[in-house]
């Protein structure tokens, strides 16, 4: 799936079904709803989702508990905007 792609369907009230969860995570913080994204990775323990986590906290606001995520993921502190880290993660990420 492109990012075009995966921007499209943000029209739609789910997810694409064959989407990894971390992807999941993503389209429904592009969605608004941060809880959502936040709880389907906050009980895992990979890297990878340790990173999304990072980045979901950095949306939040809460730089302290980014960056203890972004520790955890091995992964330096993201220094672009919310919108270039939400693409790379998607880069990184994607299907």
């Amino acid at each position: 799936m492109t990012l075009k792609e995966l921007k499209e369907t943000l029209i739609y009230s789910s997810p694409p079904e064959n989407s990894s969860v971390h992807i999941k995570a993503l389209w429904y913080d592009a969605k608004g709803d941060w809880r959502l994204a936040h709880d389907l990775i906050d009980h895992l323990e990979d890297p990878t989702s340790a990173h999304v986590h990072a980045y979901l906290h950095r949306v939040e606001g809460d730089l302290w508990n980014a960056r203890y995520w972004y520790k955890k993921a091995g992964q330096p502190e993201f220094k672009g905007t919310l919108a270039e880290e939400w693409e790379y993660l998607f880069y990184l990420l994607r299907d």
